[in-house]
């Protein structure tokens, strides 16, 4: 797997949590089932939009709002922020907590700020963080401030240039050392890309059944892995009925959806897959369900998912509302923002009260 980290194997981490912010991708198929198409755990993206979006429908469409219980979703900062300080190292009663960005060239930038700015904390990039003496600090008008917590936004590749890719410019050199010694905590911890590995995926449903002896609440998409011999030839005869994605991309990239392919494009894949069987996996075509979008002032069916927000810290919280991303062309399957997808607002409406 290629963010496995066999260097932080029995590493512990503050208060045992691995996964602080999880963002896990549900479908519908066409019986009305939800299933699991993928977990998100490395730097999981999007829930700007989803506070985003519910601010501008609140100002659009108020009577809309006073006459249903929508659940807020306003508050996700701060049980964001709430999560961060409980990792702090221990003994630090009002941590320092930074976000760490690539900076503004990145696609994902305005969330790394809206959600810094939603917070109170200071957004910062790699030069903004010095190593010294085991521990990081930030460079401050008035000095140097010891920083406790940071949430990155980085991949662990370019996190620190003297463990990882010494070509990174994103990162801090040090950081690691500061890490291992417990002076500064990272979310999500360093290896948790291990659970966005789509070839990992695969084992879930039988890690749920060895460890917790029950089945998966949610089933996973049926998969089949290019690494055992039998999946890889059924890959290869009926690639243009399968959605083909390479283990460790994501955002709509490295994937094939053979239905709308070329012979060229499914010639290409073949050839890859080939050379890297275990950098493959393949799944039938989900036919996703679709809500209605506005289109050139018509309302038409789209195809959409749903990702839902899930925070780790002293207690496990799902944020009372999602990111529906939506396919915005007709017939398309794909809702990534990075591939021209739109986003919904998603409700979840409080109880009627039982009298």
């Amino acid at each position: 797997a290629a963010h496995f980290r066999p260097e932080f194997m029995h590493f512990s981490v503050p208060q045992n949590i691995y996964i602080h912010i999880c963002g896990t991708d549900l479908v519908r198929d066409r019986d009305g089932n939800f299933l699991v198409l993928e977990d998100n755990a490395r730097c999981p993206s999007g829930v700007s939009y989803v506070i985003q979006n519910r601010q501008v429908m609140r100002r659009v469409f108020p009577n809309l709002f006073a006459q249903h219980r929508v659940r807020p979703v306003e508050d996700y900062s701060q049980e964001l922020l709430n999560v961060l300080r409980y990792i702090a190292p221990a003994g630090k009663k009002n941590p320092t907590v930074v976000l760490l960005t690539p900076g503004v060239y990145n696609s994902a930038y305005f969330e790394h700020s809206f959600l810094a700015r939603s917070m109170g904390i200071e957004i910062v990039e790699g030069r903004d963080l010095i190593a010294r003496d085991g521990k990081i600090f930030m460079r401050t008008t008035k000095g140097l401030q010891a920083v406790d917590v940071i949430y990155r936004r980085i991949n662990d590749d370019f996190l620190d240039p003297k463990v990882f890719r010494k070509d990174s410019g994103l990162g801090v050199p040090g950081l690691v050392d500061a890490y291992r010694k417990g002076n500064v905590s990272l979310a999500n911890s360093i290896g948790t890309g291990i659970a966005d590995d789509k070839v990992i995926y695969h084992f879930v449903p039988k890690m749920i059944r060895y460890y917790l002896d029950q089945d998966a609440i949610l089933p996973n998409v049926e998969t089949y892995l290019a690494s055992h011999e039998s999946d890889r030839a059924f890959i290869l005869e009926n690639l243009e009925r399968l959605v083909v994605k390479a283990a460790n991309e994501s955002g709509g990239y490295g994937m094939l959806v053979g239905s709308h392919s070329t012979e060229a494009e499914r010639a290409a894949f073949r050839k890859r897959i080939q050379k890297e069987p275990r950098n493959y996996i393949a799944q039938p075509i989900v036919p996703l369900s679709r809500s209605p979008a506005f289109d050139d002032d018509v309302v038409r069916g789209r195809h959409v998912d749903l990702r839902p927000y899930i925070l780790s810290g002293e207690k496990i919280k799902i944020i009372p509302g999602a990111l529906t991303r939506v396919a915005l062309c007709e017939g398309s399957l794909v809702v990534n923002s990075s591939q021209g997808g739109g986003s919904k607002d998603t409700w979840v409406l409080e109880e009627e009260a039982v009298e």
